[in-house]
């Protein structure tokens, strides 16, 4: 529990790091406006405020993202579906669709939500744990296409439905007992101004602080204590006293704390460590926005955060008890403390200030003794993050796997990583720059496709050939099975899985033992898939399959949308992006139906695939429909490919000289 605290610490530094320069700019866009310059001060106003108004999406995107294993942008997506689903189902408005109750009489514990942090750290938990568990997950080919990343935003969807029908129901109560309690307090005088500093920092973390805060701060519980002091409607000494009390913790006492937090962080983390938590100061120190302060020891050092809580409310009992006073608009920086110190109920405000001195030095003594005598984990004291001072790196939990010897994806994906970089695993993850896949093939980009011995690659057994096509990239094909050897090579980039060391430019590389093959027919004959125009498979404009690395076949340019099986068989395979179906005869043969050159990139938009995977289906039996104008106004080729994968050895015999054939009739026998 204690690492997993750390490591939300430490991936709450992600948004928090956004934070000072929003409040920043708010705080500078108020100064202004008093010095009545309207149109820079509002331009600056409005983009502070454009940021500090979706905190709970920076939360849920960046606790998404630094708590997931892989920091996968998926992941991100998620933590953003995540927190999108109890903000809009839990909004006001849905609220009174709901419960057929105009907006004004649903419970203003709903609008507390929607700039609610805590729900976006729930979400972006939820969203992590949810591409931990199932972003690997292979679902049957019929539904393959939402298989792994794409699984996972749908069930944090489902997950975050359940969370927020909970949120229905405990929601309300625990914000009607806060402004109860509230009320409770408003009649102990200056302990009651010390309490309610207290629980207010303490209620950060949940969001809940704003619930206690309109007791206090507006007019709830008829105080209204911003307003009345702004407007100098109250009593002077004591209107203000639920305000004046954080100008000497936002402005002295968060930024010692901050300094106590940088003193205590280990030599090698100080410059990073430093330069956060002196954005962050100054944005307390200037416009009182604490956030970015708060959030970077709440969770990592919660007993730090308490002693903070505590002595807000000491701050607050002093000051309402010797009735200095002052107040403010946005917040109790620097800003708002010069904006308002010659207001009518302005009490002796420059006492806050000496009070301040004194808050500076309790929080830095304080901070300093409970760092050190707690050993607490505050920004730059993990020594793990001595090793993860780039925030781009790629986190792992736990050690890594070692490659099985019965997994045989694994091993060629090994034999593969290893050539790529001559024997050498730091050299492969040096010269891959970018990964990804198709149906048949690997498409890498590397820094330089000339370092690669590219003849070791075709000798390893599994790879049925390699297109390099610039000096920065190169195709390895493979054949159906790719996405598994894709996936594994991934892991080995990110350390998930370890390799051997060995040098493999030179030997002959074999893939162990294949698996016994079906007998295959001495023929195999195949129809026409489409009406169209028939070509040799040489003709076709994508060198793998022209140069026949995945076997022989034929190729169809059609002129209708209409796709046909060529032979009777099994579909074992639908490409998640649909472009590519699998099929197997009764003896073993395996045929692919590859629709478009290139048209991985299209993500399955033109494709409507109208048979599943496990599926009889007979020669001419119609398997999908294509949009060849979209896939023409794409700028891909239209051809439909048609190639035997698992006999190599087969040679292709068109049985007609026509070009014009019918979807059905028979064109080609291999054998």
């Amino acid at each position: 529990m204690k690492e997993y605290f750390q490591k939300m610490g430490r991936s709450l530094m992600l948004p928090i790091a956004i934070l000072p320069a929003a409040s920043i700019l708010v705080g500078v866009g108020n100064w202004l406006a008093s010095l009545k310059i309207g149109f820079v001060a509002q331009f600056m106003i409005a983009g502070g405020n454009a940021i500090l108004g979706v905190l709970p999406y920076l939360f849920a995107i960046g606790l998404a993202l630094g708590m997931s294993k892989k920091r996968d942008g998926a992941a991100a997506l998620a933590g953003f579906v995540a927190l999108t689903i109890p903000l809009q189902v839990l909004s006001p408005a849905n609220m009174a669709l709901l419960f057929d109750k105009p907006v004004s009489h649903i419970n203003p514990a709903f609008s507390a939500i929607q700039g609610n942090v805590l729900i976006g750290i729930i979400a972006g938990l939820v969203a992590a744990a949810m591409f931990d568990n199932f972003s690997e997950v292979k679902l049957p080919q019929a539904i393959s296409f939402f298989s792994g990343k794409r699984l996972v935003p749908i069930l944090t969807a489902i997950v975050m439905l359940v969370v927020s029908l909970l949120m229905l129901v405990i929601w309300p109560p625990i914000f009607t007992a806060l402004v109860d309690f509230g009320k409770l307090v408003v009649n102990l005088g200056p302990a009651g101004a010390g309490l309610y500093g207290f629980f207010n920092r303490l209620l950060i973390p949940t969001g809940l602080h704003h619930a206690l805060n309109s007791v206090f701060w507006f007019n709830v519980a008829n105080i209204n204590d911003i307003f009345n002091f702004l407007h100098g409607t109250g009593v002077k000494g004591i209107t203000g006293r639920y305000q004046a009390g954080f100008f000497p913790i936002m402005m002295f006492g968060l930024p010692a704390g901050a300094l106590a937090i940088y003193h205590q962080a280990r030599p090698s983390q100080k410059k990073r460590v430093g330069s956060l938590m002196l954005a962050s100061a100054f944005a307390s120190f200037f416009t009182g926005v604490t956030e970015p302060l708060e959030f970077s020891f709440m969770f990592v050092a919660w007993p730090l955060y308490v002693v903070h809580a505590a002595l807000t409310g000491l701050s607050m009992f002093i000051a309402a008890s010797f009735h200095w006073t002052n107040g403010f608009a946005f917040s109790a920086g620097l800003v708002d403390f010069v904006l308002d110190y010659h207001l009518p109920l302005a009490n002796k405000p420059y006492m806050l200030l000496v009070l301040g001195l004194f808050m500076a030095i309790l929080y830095y003594v304080s901070f300093t003794f409970m760092i050190r005598t707690f050993n607490l984990m505050t920004p730059g004291r993990n020594p793990e993050e001595d090793d993860l001072m780039d925030e781009d790196a790629v986190v792992v939990d736990g050690p890594a796997k070692k490659i099985s010897s019965t997994d045989r994806y694994a091993q060629l994906a090994e034999k593969i990583w290893l050539t790529l970089g001559d024997g050498s695993s730091d050299l492969a993850k040096e010269r891959l720059t970018e990964t990804a896949h198709c149906t048949t093939r690997l498409r890498y980009k590397f820094t330089d496709t000339s370092a690669i011995d590219v003849n070791a690659l075709k000798r390893i057994n599994g790879v049925a050939g390699v297109n390099v096509l610039n000096e920065h990239q190169m195709q390895i094909v493979i054949g159906p099975e790719v996405q598994f050897i894709a996936d594994n090579i991934d892991k080995i980039k990110n350390g998930e899985l370890t390799v051997s060391a060995m040098p493999l430019a030179t030997e002959e590389i074999s893939d162990g033992p294949s698996e016994p093959a079906t007998t295959p027919a001495t023929k195999l004959t195949m129809v026409s898939v489409a009406n169209g125009t028939l070509k040799p498979l040489a003709d076709v404009p994508d060198e793998t399959f022209a140069s026949k690395m995945l076997g022989d076949g034929f190729a169809v340019v059609p002129n209708e949308g209409q796709i046909v099986a060529p032979v009777a068989g099994e579909v074992t395979l639908i490409f998640p992006t649909q472009h590519a179906i699998g099929i197997k005869t009764t003896d073993g043969t395996e045929v692919l139906v590859h629709m478009g050159v290139n048209t991985v990139e299209l993500n399955g938009t033109p494709f409507d695939v109208q048979v599943t995977v496990g599926q009889q289906v007979a020669a001419g039996e119609t398997l999908a429909q294509m949009d060849l104008i979209a896939i023409a106004a794409s700028r891909k080729a239209t051809d439909v490919i048609v190639v035997v994968t698992n006999h190599p050895e087969w040679q292709a015999t068109l049985l007609t000289e026509a070009t014009d054939v019918e979807r059905g009739v028979a064109v080609v026998d291999l054998a």
